[in-house]
């Protein structure tokens, strides 16, 4: 790793971005063939300026020499003309690539394991997918063709510079040599500068991100004050890593323009002298052509190193994008088997899991749950409860053991038809900046307002909706802030039972609701959970005493199973202390 860092250019990084040009060739050639011209035409104006001088103005020749001037006038023309050309389709090609690329990422990232998200900063991956995304569309834009149309005019201008004036050509030549090494130095510290910078960028998104979200408990905890110095400390070293760039252009640019403005003294001297000399070699013509060829050649040699920035910039985000796309953190969905619909036979044989390696979280559970129960799962924090839907859905994979339905592992099944199947209902309700019927549909184009609307009649939420302002397109803004918790869940309810699941899952669905709002969604669970497998966690144990079977854990192991009745009847039982210490707590309220 450390070697990679210290390339001033990584081919294979870059071998690789230049896959994405392949559907868009033409294009790319259209933008060459704009980068030759933009080369080629500025070139040849000086030459055809010495031609004049020489031919016409010397020898005092004033027919023709109108001539030369449309010719210049033409080469400006047609060098507009490759200009205009090449910012629109070199931003175009860029502009394209990126757009496959953010498609691919984002496709990738909906794949990943929730293991990866519980890891990663959502300011980070927000970075990558918008804003490292920009960095690498300058690379076509401003970068690499950039580079190689100066590359290209050097050269054609050092040819002609060498045709004409060999002596004057030398003394350009001579200084050539420390504008590179110059240069190669610049680039190779503006590299590292560059690497601080999108570190802190990525830094500054995470935190600014993270304390939007989380301002509430911010004011809550009167933090203020505190976030906004670590705010400031973020902040002074994002500043400090673009002050380096600063300091190295502030640098590097005056070098190279004393160098380039010494360099055309020595020509006017020298040449001067040879033109005042009439045994002299040089003409007015070379002389006034080389004024104009010194800028030609050293301008584009030290704008390299500044448009070398651009494309370093964008190879840095090239590479911590490619890292994204490299990472392998996606569930296996080799799985064959489509599942259309379930009984609803669910079977955990041994399954053993760990969030992080060597500290188990279930510890070799196994139970059934037959078809059309309600089955309720209780126990304390952390006992691995909501561990074992997560693994039902298959949002992280097993360490051993196996889980069935119907029969089926589910590793057999193609992970979107097994997701299609069951609903969740979760604790923390997420809803997006949207209408309330595209948050209960999430634009399943299967999905018709009139189902939403039935669907809610079913398990009398209708009335509640229609009391918002625009009804079922009332927008409840980001994460559902319009709304309260109570009113989310309901949503969020309405949600899992317009999609008609073979087995529904409620995940502490009534932990943070109002006593108005749980009733209604009571009404609805007893509807929804009707000749359909069911699994309810709960911590209020009087929500769940008509379930068929209770499943009892403490540590990550099942400690008890049976009815609320039978295990009530057992002497010391984990479930009967569990029920004493609530209802002696609901008596004391």
């Amino acid at each position: 790793m450390e070697q990679k860092k210290k390339k001033i250019f990584d081919v294979s990084l870059f071998k690789r971005l230049l896959q994405y040009i392949k559907p868009y060739r033409t294009v790319f050639v259209i933008s060459l063939f704009c980068v030759a011209g933009l080369a080629l035409f500025g070139a040849f104006r000086p030459y055809v300026l010495k031609e004049a001088i020489d031919v016409k103005i010397a020898n005092k020749e004033y027919n023709g020499f109108v001539l030369y001037m449309f010719v210049m006038l033409a080469l400006l023309i047609l060098e507009v003309i490759s200009q205009l050309l090449f910012i629109y389709y070199a931003s175009w090609l860029g502009q394209s690539v990126v757009k496959d690329i953010r498609v691919k990422l984002f496709k990738h990232m909906l794949k990943f394991k929730m293991t990866y998200f519980d890891k990663s900063s959502v300011g980070v991956l927000i970075t990558r997918a918008v804003t490292d995304m920009e960095r690498i569309a300058d690379i076509f834009g401003q970068g690499l063709f950039m580079i190689f149309s100066d590359i290209l005019k050097m050269a054609v201008v050092a040819g002609f510079m060498a045709f004409i004036n060999l002596k004057l050509s030398l003394i350009v030549f001579i200084a050539m040599p420390i504008i590179l090494f110059a240069t190669k130095i610049f680039q190779k510290y503006m590299k590292r500068a560059f690497e601080d910078v999108r570190t802190e960028v990525s830094n500054l998104n995470s935190f600014v991100q993270e304390r939007v979200t989380g301002m509430k408990i911010l004011q809550l905890f009167t933090r203020e004050a505190t976030e906004y110095k670590k705010f400031k400390a973020i902040n002074e070293r994002h500043k400090k890593g673009w002050l380096k760039t600063v300091w190295y252009n502030s640098i590097f640019f005056p070098v190279a323009e004393f160098v380039s403005s010494f360099t055309m003294a020595m020509v006017i001297l020298v040449g001067g002298y040879s033109v005042v000399d009439v045994s002299g070699s040089t003409t007015l013509g070379d002389l006034i052509s080389f004024t104009m060829f010194i800028p030609m050649l050293f301008r584009p040699l030290y704008q390299i190193a500044n448009k070398f920035n651009t494309l370093q910039m964008g190879m840095v985000a090239a590479d911590r994008v490619f890292k994204v796309l490299d990472t392998d953190s996606n569930i296996d969905d080799a799985g064959t088997v489509t599942a259309n619909h379930f009984e609803g036979h669910i079977a955990f044989k041994d399954v053993r899991f760990s969030y992080v390696k060597d500290e188990e979280v279930l510890k070799g559970i196994s139970f059934n749950v037959n078809s059309g129960e309600t089955v309720a799962i209780v126990g304390a924090t952390g006992a691995g409860k909501s561990t074992i839907i997560n693994l039902l859905n298959r949002f992280y994979e097993i360490n051993s053991g196996s889980i069935e339905i119907d029969g089926t592992d589910i590793k057999e099944m193609t992970l979107s038809s097994l997701r299609n199947q069951i609903a969740v209902v979760l604790q923390d309700v997420f809803l997006f900046a949207d209408t309330i019927v595209n948050n209960i549909t999430l634009n399943n184009d299967y999905i018709t307002e009139e189902d939403v609307i039935e669907a809610a009649k079913a398990i009398g939420i209708h009335q509640f909706i229609s009391s918002l302002p625009g009804g079922y397109h009332y927008n409840v803004k980001e994460r559902g802030v319009m709304l309260s918790s109570g009113q989310r869940q309901l949503i969020s309810f309405l949600r899992a039972y317009v999609t008609n699941p073979s087995i529904l899952i409620l995940d502490e669905a009534t932990s943070s609701v109002d006593s108005y709002s749980e009733q209604l969604i009571q009404d609805a669970t007893d509807k929804i959970t009707k000749g359909r497998t069911s699994i309810v966690i709960a911590h209020r144990l009087a929500t769940i005493q008509q379930a068929d079977k209770i499943i009892v854990m403490d540590g990550g192991e099942i400690v008890e199973i049976g009815t609320h009745k039978s295990l009530l009847e057992k002497e010391s039982g984990y479930y009967k202390n569990l029920y004493e210490v609530q209802f002696l707590k609901s008596e004391a309220i």
